[in-house]
């Protein structure tokens, strides 16, 4: 099966997005040491992967936009949707737990990435439910 045109723009787009933010982590985690004072300095490095985060949502959004076939973007848009509800859903309740318990602190950093693999969640529910999780991009 043919790869559709935006989902090749979109795998064009995450490649070199995702470089940077491993490298921007890298670099990140190798030039501010552990628990250093927050000056200008070590907050512009630590948003340099932030701005890589915003390539992925551009990314994302781009693809979502240039999807002619609307069952795919329907597919896509699912998965997105579940991915936010779980997000929301976990960070809303252990933000709770947070403020009347002494559970562990979990760092903001970890909102992304939970998205994303709520994406996979989305897939699963698309596959259960409609019986086709979508291409993979």
């Amino acid at each position: 099966m043919a790869m559709d045109p935006a989902q090749r723009r979109y795998i064009g787009r995450m490649i070199p997005v995702s470089i940077a933010y491993v490298a921007a982590i890298f670099a990140a985690s190798a030039i501010i040491p552990e628990g250093a004072t927050a000056t200008p300095l070590t907050i512009g490095i630590a948003l340099v992967p932030g701005l890589a985060i915003l390539g992925f949502i551009w990314a994302i959004g781009s693809y979502f936009s240039e999807l002619k076939d609307e069952y795919l973007r329907l597919l896509e848009v699912r998965k997105a949707l579940v991915a936010t509800g779980l997000t929301l859903a976990l960070t809303a309740t252990w933000g709770i737990l947070e403020l009347y318990t002494d559970v562990p602190r979990v760092p903001l950093f970890w909102v992304f990435p939970v998205w994303c693999l709520g994406l996979g969640v989305g897939a699963l529910v698309n596959r259960l439910t409609l019986g086709d999780s979508g291409a993979c991009p």
